[in-house]
Parts: C-alpha cells; sequence; structure tokens
C-alpha cells in the first residue's frame, strides 16, 4: 500500500471557499433558525453555492450526455457503477446485522459479476433479487446515533453531523479509490457522476417547478427519507410536500410527518423504497445518496440514487483531487 500525501495548496484552497462561504452567509442571517437547523444561514448560503455549480456546469454536462448516450448505454454504466454499490451495501447490511439482506447483495454481486460481464447486465433483478441501499451513516443510524444538526456540504449537499461522519468511512471504502492508475480512477468517479446527475435531470425541473423553497423542500425531504431508510419496513412511507418558507416550525424528523423532498428524493418517491420496506438513484445516488451534485442532484448524495444502487455518499472526487482526507492505494 501506498500513502497519497496531502497536497497543502490544494487544502488551502478548499478552506479559502469554505470560509469565503462562511463570510457570505453573514449577508443572509436567518433570524430564526429553524429547529434542527441551527446553521440554516451558513447551510442556505452553501445551497445557493452548489445550485449555481450545478445549473453552470452539470445539468449542462448531464443533458449533453442524455442527448449523446442513448438509453441502453446510460443502463449499462448505471448497472456498472451499481455493482460497486451492491458490495457496499453488503457490508453495512452485515454491520447492522441484516443477514438475509446482506446474503442477498452477496448474491448479486456474485450474479451480475459472473453473468452480467462485470456488471454491465442486472441478471439479479431479473432473477428476483431485491436491490437495497446502504452506507455507513444509515448504519450509524441503525444503531442509534442521533442524525445532529442539519448540514449542506459545498459540491456535496445535504447531509447531517452523523451522515457527514459516515461520508468519511464511505471515502475509505469506496473500490474506485482504490484504483491504479490515476487516469483510470479519476475517469471512473467523473462518469459515475455525470450519469448520476443525468438521471435526476427530470426531478431537479421539477424541484425548479414547484418548490416555493427549494431550500426547505430539499431539507425537509432528505432528513425524512434517511429516517426512512434507517426504519425500514417499519417505517411509513414518507409524505414529500412543499411547505414554503420555514417559520421556526420543527423539522420533519421521521416517517409520515409532512416534510419537504430534495429532488432526487421526489423522484425517489415514484421509485421503490431502499432496504427492507422495498428495494438508489446518483447518484446517484444506485446517486446518488452524485459527488458534485448540488440542488436536484443533492440528494443523491445523501441518500444514494434510487436507479443505480450506489450510495450517493460515494459520489466523491479521488483524494487525489479532494485532499482532506488521504487515502490508501493497492499497487
Amino acid at each position: 500500500m501506498r500513502v497519497c500525501g496531502i497536497r497543502f495548496p490544494a487544502l488551502v484552497a478548499a478552506v479559502s471557499a469554505g470560509v469565503s462561504l462562511l463570510a457570505l452567509a453573514g449577508c443572509a442571517t436567518v433570524t430564526n433558525p429553524t429547529p434542527g437547523d441551527p446553521f440554516e444561514s451558513a447551510n442556505r448560503t452553501v445551497f445557493k453555492f452548489n445550485d449555481a455549480v450545478d445549473h453552470a456546469v452539470l445539468k449542462p454536462v448531464a443533458q449533453g450526455y442524455n442527448w449523446l448516450l442513448p438509453q441502453f448505454a446510460r443502463t449499462v454504466v448505471t448497472n456498472f457503477f451499481g455493482n460497486f454499490g451492491d458490495a457496499y451495501t453488503m457490508v453495512n447490511d452485515y454491520l447492522q446485522g441484516k443477514g438475509t439482506e446482506g446474503t442477498e447483495d452477496l448474491m448479486r454481486v456474485a450474479m451480475n459479476t459472473v453473468f452480467g460481464v462485470g456488471g454491465l447486465f442486472d441478471f439479479a433483478s431479473q432473477a428476483g433479487l431485491p436491490k437495497h441501499n446502504q452506507d455507513f451513516g444509515l448504519t450509524l443510524g441503525h444503531y442509534g446515533v442521533q442524525q445532529g444538526p442539519y448540514l449542506v456540504i459545498p459540491l456535496l449537499g445535504p447531509s447531517t453531523v452523523r451522515d457527514g461522519a459516515g461520508l468519511v468511512v464511505d471515502y475509505f471504502a469506496d473500490p474506485i479509490g482504490y484504483i491504479d492508475p490515476t487516469w483510470v480512477a479519476t475517469t471512473l468517479y467523473g462518469v459515475r457522476l455525470i450519469n448520476t446527475r443525468a438521471s435526476l435531470i427530470g426531478a431537479s425541473d421539477l424541484l425548479s417547478d414547484a418548490a416555493l423553497d427549494k431550500y426547505s423542500f430539499v431539507r425537509g425531504g432528505y432528513l425524512q427519507r434517511r429516517q426512512y431508510e434507517i426504519d425500514g419496513a417499519s417505517a411509513a412511507a414518507p409524505v414529500y410536500q412543499d411547505v414554503g418558507e420555514p417559520t421556526g416550525s420543527a423539522l420533519a424528523p421521521a416517517s409520515g410527518a409532512a416534510a419537504v423532498a430534495p429532488a432526487a428524493s421526489a423522484a425517489a418517491a415514484t421509485a421503490p423504497a431502499p432496504s427492507t420496506a422495498a428495494a438508489t438513484a446518483p447518484a446517484n445516488t444506485s446517486g446518488a445518496s452524485a459527488a458534485v451534485a448540488p440542488s436536484g442532484a443533492s440528494a443523491a448524495i445523501g441518500g444514494g440514487n434510487v436507479n443505480s444502487g450506489v450510495p450517493g455518499s460515494q459520489y466523491t472526487p479521488p483524494s487525489r483531487f479532494l485532499p482532506s482526507f488521504p487515502s490508501f492505494h493497492f499497487r
């Protein structure tokens, strides 16, 4: 193994960007933050930044991707990354003591890898094996770790203190980060990001057209869906609606409460629910729990893309370009 050292210039640049966003947050102070969102002023500033990046870069590229590739090719790409997601979901299922789900995911990986030409074709679903979605943030929640304050992470989208900690584990557990040479890993990250964002085009358009307050719409839906994924079959189905500007009422922390939904979660509401209740994005979330998937695609980051099966928290660039965390690569 070799350790990729931290690139201090890039780290300084990242810290400077974060400080600048926090400074701008002072210009948009929320006098009465919503309970559960004490950092609402800063979160809204970061949300606007992510939304701007999405509209300026990600969405146009994703639209071009959809125009260039036929649906069949996009499905093959989704299946390929979904196979990686199934492997990581399997680990989290076993960590949560969900032996049946873990074994189903193990069988999915084996079947799709062998008969699906490395995961390009999803034979497991055709064979009746359900697709699940798990990440380490959900594993922490399964064992009673509270979600903590709501956070919007620059370029990564909605999260919480608990899920943010889970992102670190997800980052190191992403098998793509261990691929050499560097250009192969970087290419895979880029394709996964674009594919995930492309799968969320319709959801983000719906968000823009329907939401009175996009921020609260994304926040409430993200929190509700994450709780739904933790509760599993015992949970009532999430209720997604737009409540407009927050007025200080509590965030909907659990299933059944009328909440607001992220773009990807809005799409997920029409797709089978994860875990044992039913069987992400894109990213994906699988992407999208998308690496840089703000606004419409941001929900895929936290909760996973309901179509491709890759936990959204895996949509992170290789450590060579995100030097906040060193990574270990097998030679």
